[in-house]
Formats: C-alpha cells, structure tokens, sequence
C-alpha cells in the first residue's frame, strides 16, 4: 500500500496562520491591561529645595501610599531581584522554568503553594487589586505581563513594584516603608534594612512590632546570607548587617511644615513636590515660633506666623502658618494664617511714601502735619496720642506716624494708592476706593502675610536686580512669591522702559525704615560693626488684634504676625512688642550681607529748606542738601516769611505804624497757630514769633481752633446717668499767657488763660462760636449739633 506524502508545506502555513491568529489576538488584549497601569490615589508628599521630606499627607484610602518612585537605590535593587526575580533583566516578563516548577509543586501539594511570579507578573497582580490566586488570574496576570514588558523598561517596572508592593498594615511603597519603619530616606537605608524592605512584600504581616520578629529575621538573614555568598556584600558588611536590630516601632512622619503640607494638600492632592523651603531654615523657624508662642500664651495671644522669603529670587524659604499644638485645635491654630485676610494696620504706609517720592511730590525731610484732624466720620489718632505739630516725612515713617500719613493719603488720592496697590500684588482689596477712604493706610483694609511679604520682597529686588544687571527693570518687578520649585527654565522676564516704582525711591524709602527703633532686645545693636542693616516696619491694627512686623535685608524679607485667629484683641498686642522680637531672631539665624548699593544714576541733588524740608524760598537762611529721585516736583517753603520788627527786635512792626528806615527786618519760620501748638512742645529752637507793637495792624493768623476740626455734625455725648453731656473745643494761640474771651451765638461765656479749652452745652442745630483776644484778634465758626 503506497503511503501518503506528508505535505510539510501546507502544515507550515496552517501553524504560521494560528501563530498570526495567536499574535492578533495577544496584541488585542493588550487593550485591557490599562494605561497608566495602576488606578489608586496617592499620598500628598512636600519635599525640601533638597529633596528632604517636610511632611505628607494619606491617600484617599487610608494608605500611606506615596507617589511611584523615579529610582530605586541600588542596594534595595540587589536584595529585592536576589530575593524574588533574580533573572529580571533576561526574562521577557514571564520565567518559563519558575512557572513550571511552581505548577509541579502545586500538583504535588494538591493546593497553592507556589506561584513562580517573575517581579513584573507581580506588579500586574498589584494593579489588579485582591484578585483570588487561581489558574485564571495567572493566565491574565502572564498576559499583563508581556505586555507590560513591551511598554515599560525594566527600570520603569522595577519602579512601579517599589511603588506599590506592600510593606504591612497601611504602607504601602519603599518610599513611605523607609520613612514610617527607619525614619529616613529609602537612598540612605543599610544593607540590612534594604534586605528587611525587599522581604516584607512576600509576608508582610511580619513587620507588626514584637510579633514574629524571629521569623521576619530569619528570612532577612537568609537573604543577606546569599547575597555574601554571591559576593554582593563582604564578609565585614554581612556581621554588621545581621547584627542590626528590626525596626521596633512604626515612625511619625516628619511634619516640619505643616501648613505648608495642607496648602499642597488642597491644590495638588496625591501629588509629590518639590518645594523651595530650606529644611535647615525652617526648623529653625519652627522653634522661634514655639518660643514666642509659649510667651504670648501668658496673655491669651495663641497664633503667630513667619514667612521667610529670598530676595531677588522671591523663592520661599521658610514657611511657618500658625504655632501648632497637635493636642489642641480650640485656638485656631491649624488655621494657615500666612494665607488668612488680616486687617492691615500701618504696615502700607512704606508703600505711599515710596510712590509719593516716586512721583516726585515728597522730599525724606519734607514736615509734614500732625495735629488733629477730622475727615468726614474719621478721626485719625497717633499710636501714642500724642501730636507733634509738623515732622519730617522720613521721621514720620521711621516713627509709624498715623496723622502725617493721612495727610499725605489725602494729598496723594485714595483712588492712585488704591490702584498702586492692586498692581504690586495686594490681591485683597475687593472693594472700590470710596469704600476704604483715608483709613485705607491705617488698616482699613485686610491684607494676607503672604502677598505682603511678596510686596516687601519686590521692593528689595528692584534695587538689588538695578545694581546687579546695570540699570535692568523687570517686567514682573512686583510678581508674587514662589514656593514650588519649578523643573522647567523659566524664561528671562522682559525689561520695562517705565517701571511701576523706581529703583532710587526703593532705595530712599528702604533707607529711611532703617531708623525704625529696634525692640528692647535688640538695644544698642548699632556698637556692634557685624549688625545686619534691616529695614523693617511694624503694624498694629485697631483694637490689638494683629501685630505685624515685616524687614528687608540685601538677601531676605521676613514677614511675621502675631494675633488670635478669631480675632480677639489683647492688651499690649502691638507690633513693636509681639512681632519685632520673632522678626529679629529669625534674621539672627539668616546669612550677614552688605546692603543695598546706592543707585545714583536715578538720584539727584537738590537743596532744601533745612527747617521745612521743601525747596528753599528766597527767606530761608539756612538750607541743606539732599539727595532725592529725579524729578522732584515739591514746592516752594510755604512757612518762612519776611518780619518786620522794631529797632531793639522786641516786637513785630509795619509801615502803617512804624518808620520803615527804624525796623530791622528777619527771616522767619512761622506754623501756622495749631501746628506751632504742638510743634514747640517738642522743638525746643522753635522761635514764635515777638508779639505785634501796639498800635499796629495785625497781619499774621493769630488764633486757630485744634478741636473740633469736623464743624457739620457735631454729637453730644450723654453721661452714665443719662444726662447731656458737652462739647469740648480747644483753641491755639501764638502767644503764651495771652486771655482770650469765648462767645456762643454772640453770648460771652466765658475766658481763658494759657490753656484755652472751654466746654459748651446747647441745643441742636446751628450755632456761632466766637473768640477774641485782648489783642483785638477774632476767629469765629459756625457748627451744626446733631438731635
């Protein structure tokens, strides 16, 4: 019987069509193993500019679960691979002989004993989540496999399986097993706690603390056994390795920057970032901020913040919301107070005064008011209550004046500052000017530490950025601060033709915040030729609420509050005494630098009144000079007058009464009657002007009343007993001892002498007060009382 030829050829093409059949259908399930690989949440994860961990926040789940890993250090690569997988690098995701060997043992056992899972066949049955272990599964999970060896190099897998193997109770990834069970980094682990970290996936119910220690020992030890006798170790590496103790207790993360941590929390949850804090620096912040927080606590003051920022580069460096006490949360303290609106008391006043010299309509000597005053329903005070007549515009910042500064808000406009204020970063003010008025330079408006502190922070990177790239002004002189450090090269910014502020005003205005009074602490700080120059303003809003003190050097901006988070007032909160003192330690701790060099390219010199501060007049005698931004545009010295006296100077004189040939004529610096009130209490070279011969015609304003200085809607105040109460007016005479005669509505009330205050009781509506001298001098008002 003639046999059958075999036709090889038709076989070849049938196993070449079921291979093709095969291979389409592989590729084709390839559409269920899903990208990216593993859906689960992650822990929220801050780091340090170094990579140091600050703090963390779990998962979603409940697992302390952090960000997959972008390496693995090498020592945990040698354990894990030597202990699960060690032909990872050489197998194609599956290893036919394991897998054959585990089915073997398996028939033998007549159960599961063994799985023969290669490291990638384990990340698959990972992202799988709790699938039973069955025939089928390890059918898919060796599918998964393949195809995730086709997608992801070994590098890339290994980093997924260290990301997500679990390592007992809720940790689940090297990194977060590092941390919770050896309190450091996974990079800086021993032989012996890598070799404890690459065991504990394949049973990691043996981590718990005091429980199957022995067991969990033996396993490490074995590994650490083969990986000497496979010379990955010496001999002297091996004895100091197995003579390691486990970890003995699960570790707290680090939580050096709380608030900073739930800030990333809220806006990139589950994510790790890279921060710009200085971990040295901000656990040195950390324990100011502990310090003067157990001080404050004496009287009921429970929240403070700091906030230390780099110049020019605006990278944050340390970053303290609140004083936390983890036991408590009653006093707000888990509230970030860096980001929180707080009333902004004096602290704007630098600002105005920068823009006024920037525009040219202040000179730093220029006196300006401070005697009482009333603007519609605001009535201005100084912190101390006290009024100096008139002060130099420099002092008055140096000394946080209140009343100067309304003055030169009103002559500057509410609605420029307001504007000027928006575009350099003070993201808070929602409402339109009318609504803030003048009281927007003593707090009435609420600002965030954080955007003023990038405020301060720009103002001392224009002058600095000037005088390093000759002349430069950046497009984003007045960006806001940075926290996150970013991968990505940021572009160079754009230079501008006009800046929003000059350098050379900066400079003016840092300058004059160099004489702010140090606190008690810091007394005598200027004997020491190592003491850092700081320019630094203080705030203290209505009521004792917020303290704020806020300093500038050549490289930092430091901002610091001090309050209660619900707003309660304490006595004695003030800026000066709560936030300077946190203010001065933290520079302590910060690098000495030289200060800001002097741009004169943009200074001019200008002579000026030395008395009055404004361009001299051709009656002042005496004139300094100074150096001001270009364009100055202040005025002539409204307050230096040519005087006529008699021959022997005793008493001022004209030609209506007087030989003019007899008289000898003088220049003199004359206030007017209120502002010389107060300003001769406190210069004591003051000279008022002799008193007019009789005879003569007086031409100089005599008499000018401080109180009230609002006469349309007066209110009389009513007693504890419900009686009415009075009115109090208060009147300035340019003669000591002189009596004057006090009339309301033409009916003499009353005289005085000296001290002239008079109390006045009358019904509502308008009346006429009227006072004269013995001199024959009269001022007279009109005034309305309110029902």
């Amino acid at each position: 019987m003639k046999e059958e030829k075999v036709n090889w050829r038709k076989i070849g093409k049938w196993l070449l069509f079921v291979l093709i059949i095969l291979f389409i259908l592989f590729l084709a399930s390839g559409i269920f193993v899903p990208k990216p690989l593993f859906n689960t949440t992650y822990s929220t994860v801050l780091e340090s500019k170094n990579g140091e961990l600050l703090g963390a926040r779990i998962a979603e789940d409940e697992q302390w679960r952090f960000p997959p890993v972008d390496s693995v250090p090498l020592k945990y690569e040698t354990c894990v691979l030597n202990f699960e997988d060690r032909y990872f690098y050489s197998h194609p995701g599956i290893n036919i002989f394991s897998v054959s060997r585990a089915l073997i043992q398996n028939i033998k056992a007549g159960k599961i004993v063994s799985g023969g899972s290669t490291i990638t066949m384990q990340v698959c049955r990972l992202a799988r989540v709790q699938k039973k272990r069955s025939i089928k599964n390890k059918l898919v999970e060796i599918i998964w496999a393949l195809h995730l060896e086709l997608r992801c190099s070994k590098k890339e897998i290994l980093n997924l399986y260290a990301s997500h193997a679990p390592f007992g109770g809720n940790i689940v990834g090297i990194d977060a097993a590092s941390w919770r069970y050896f309190g450091r980094e996974c990079n800086q682990l021993s032989w012996a706690e890598s070799a404890t970290l690459a065991v504990l996936p394949n049973a990691p119910a043996l981590i718990f603390p005091g429980r199957l220690d022995q067991q969990l020992k033996r396993k490490r030890d074995k590994l650490l056994a083969k990986l000497l006798a496979k010379n990955k170790l010496d001999s002297l590496s091996y004895e100091l390795a197995i003579s390691e103790p486990l970890p003995g207790k699960v570790n707290p993360l680090p939580n050096n920057a709380f608030h900073l941590t739930e800030k990333l929390k809220a806006e990139k949850k589950g994510q790790k970032v890279r921060s710009t804090i200085d971990i040295d620096l901000q656990q040195k912040v950390n324990a100011f901020v502990q310090k003067h927080h157990n001080i404050q606590k004496g009287n009921f003051v429970n929240n403070l913040a700091v906030i230390v920022a780099e110049i020019p580069s605006k990278k944050v460096r340390a970053y303290v919301g609140n004083a936390i006490e983890f036991d408590s949360i009653s006093h707000g303290n888990r509230v970030d107070v860096i980001q929180s609106k707080r009333s902004s008391g004096s602290i704007l006043k630098p600002f105005l005064y920068c823009k006024m010299l920037d525009e040219g309509l202040l000179t730093p000597k220029m006196l300006v008011p401070d005697i009482p005053m009333r603007f519609g329903g605001f009535t201005p005070m100084n912190f101390d209550r006290e009024y100096n007549g008139a002060v130099a515009a420099e002092e008055a910042l140096a000394r946080s004046l209140n009343i100067p500064a309304v003055h030169m808000l009103r002559n500057y406009g509410v609605a420029p500052f307001h504007s000027f204020l928006k575009k350099i970063g003070m993201g808070t003010l929602s409402q339109n000017p009318d609504y803030y008025g003048l009281s927007l330079i003593l707090g009435g408006a609420e600002v965030k530490l954080w955007d003023l502190a990038g405020m301060y922070a720009s103002l001392g990177s224009i002058v600095k950025v000037y005088n390093e790239k000759d002349g430069f002004y950046a497009s984003n002189a007045f960006s806001k601060l940075i926290w996150q450090e970013d991968n990505n090269t940021t572009p160079e910014p754009a230079e501008v033709a006009q800046p929003i502020v000059r350098a050379s005003s900066v400079y003016s205005t840092l300058h004059a915040l160099l004489k702010v009074t140090r606190p008690e602490s810091e007394t005598g700080w200027e004997t020491f030729a190592t003491s850092k120059k700081i320019a630094w303003k203080t705030g203290t809003s209505f009521g004792f609420r917020d303290a704020w003190a806020v300093g500038v050097s050549s490289d930092y901006v430091v901002g610091v509050w001090v309050g209660n988070a619900d707003g309660e007032g304490r006595p004695g909160l003030t800026g000066i005494t709560a936030a300077a003192p946190v203010l001065f330690d933290v520079f302590s701790v910060l690098p000495t630098s030289d200060w800001f060099k002097s741009p004169l390219d943009e200074l001019m010199e200008i002579e000026v009144c030395a008395q009055s501060g404004y361009r001299p007049s051709e009656h002042c005698d005496e004139k300094i000079s100074i150096q001001v931004p270009n364009g100055n545009k202040v005025g002539i010295c409204p307050w230096h007058q040519r005087i006529h006296l008699n021959k022997a100077g005793t008493h001022r004189v004209n030609a209506n009464c007087f030989q003019v040939s007899q008289m000898q004529h003088v220049n003199k610096f004359v206030l007017p009657p209120a502002m010389e009130y107060y300003y001769k209490r406190n210069n004591a070279l003051y000279a008022t002007l002799p008193p007019l011969l009789p005879g003569c015609s007086e031409t100089q304003q005599q008499m000018e009343f401080i109180y009230p200085r609002e006469w349309n809607k007066l209110f009389i105040p009513v007693d504890l007993d419900g009686t009415q109460g009075k009115l109090i007016f208060e009147l300035a005479h340019r003669q000591n001892n002189t009596t004057v005669f006090w009339y309301l509505d033409d009916d003499f009330i009353a005289k005085t002498n000296g001290i002239h205050q008079q109390e006045i009781r009358s019904k509502p509506g308008w009346h006429k007060i009227t006072v004269t001298d013995n001199l024959g001098n009269s001022i007279s008002k009109k005034f309305f009382i309110v029902d």
